[in-house]
C-alpha cells in the first residue's frame, strides 16, 4: 500500500464535501524526524484549506470533524497528521 497524495485527499474531498475553495499541501518534508514522519519525506502530514457549503450552520469543531471523517480512509495508508484550516 503506497502513502497517500495531495491529488488523493483532493480527489476525496472534492467527491465528499463539494468544496467551493480548496488547497491540499503536504507538509511531511517540513516534519522529518518528527512522530509518524515517513522516511519517504511525504504522504504524513497535510495541510487543507476549505470551504463548503455543506459547513454551512455548522460549528467549527463540526466542520473539522466532516473533513477528518472525509479522509479517514488514509489513516490506513500512512497519513498521520491533517492540519484543518475551514473557510
Amino acid at each position: 500500500m503506497s502513502l497517500p497524495t495531495s491529488a488523493d485527499l483532493e480527489a476525496r474531498l472534492r467527491n465528499t464535501l463539494q468544496p467551493t475553495v480548496l488547497e491540499v499541501i503536504d507538509e511531511s518534508a517540513a516534519h522529518a524526524g518528527h512522530a509518524g514522519a515517513g522516511p519517504e519525506g511525504y504522504g504524513t502530514h497535510f495541510r487543507v484549506r476549505i470551504a463548503s457549503p455543506l459547513f454551512a450552520g455548522k460549528a467549527r469543531v463540526a466542520r473539522h470533524r466532516l473533513v477528518y471523517d472525509s479522509l479517514q480512509l488514509f489513516i490506513a495508508q500512512g497519513l498521520h497528521a491533517i492540519a484543518i484550516e475551514t473557510l
